[in-house]
């Protein structure tokens, strides 16, 4: 469990690097590029809002794509409440941590107990390596001419797909992900940045309410019981 956040840690970490590089390349100052990370936390929203402000674009225009984005995770406190049931200030903290990466540790744990230590590690490893790899990037954007002839921005999606094979053991769940991506990449020439990503979530959620209520989720993993499915 720990190996596994660790390894996600690093992975999310190298993908900052490159983040804080085009930040600073977009026309962000360090400061600004560093704040993005430690407050929005949130690494599609904020290459969203770079890509937008360094291809001209507005204020408003890249903070409303960023957000629009950025919603997706509200549906993943929704799907990790039960899980963590957390309260007070741990549940501040607990959702600024709620993000693709540990939401995918969490929910394909065995067990309850499991699922909240791979969210807490997975949460706190990316949080804690995102952040160093933004500064160390940021800070040498001035060495690199082009930040993405490295290749960073593909390391994050790579651990994510890893992340979500364990659960690609049916048809149902490569249904879903066949539709949401063509959904995705039908509206990608017509929409602003971010949206076609919802319009994908908006069939993940379709076919979540379709089995509800009580409905096992035909995934391949086994739900624990008192997890919300």
């Amino acid at each position: 469990m720990l190996r596994m956040a660790t390894g996600v840690g690093v992975t999310t970490g190298a993908y900052g690097l490159s983040f804080g590089a085009i930040g600073v390349a977009s026309g962000l100052s360090i400061v600004q590029t560093c704040a993005l990370s430690l407050l929005m936390f949130s690494g599609g929203s904020q290459f969203a809002l770079v890509g937008i402000l360094g291809s001209g674009g507005g204020a408003v225009a890249s903070a409303g794509t960023a957000a629009l984005l950025g919603s997706r995770n509200a549906f993943y406190g929704l799907r990790l409440a039960g899980l963590l049931r957390l309260g007070g200030l741990r549940r501040a903290v607990g959702a600024q941590l709620v993000i693709d990466e540990s939401t995918a540790v969490a929910t394909t744990q065995p067990t309850e107990p499991a699922g909240r230590l791979g969210f807490w590690a997975t949460g706190i490893a990316v949080f804690a390596l995102w952040n160093l790899g933004t500064v160390i990037g940021a800070a040498g954007a001035g060495l690199i001419s082009d930040p993405a002839v490295l290749g960073f921005d593909a390391a994050a999606p790579a651990a994510f797909v890893a992340l979500l094979a364990p659960r690609m053991r049916s048809r149902e769940p490569w249904a879903v992900a066949i539709t949401a991506a063509v959904v995705a990449l039908a509206g990608v020439p017509y929409l602003p940045t971010g949206v076609p990503v919802l319009l994908a979530a908006l069939v993940a959620i379709a076919a979540g309410w379709r089995r509800w209520p009580g409905e096992p989720a035909d995934d391949g993993v086994d739900t624990p019981t008192g997890e919300p499915a």
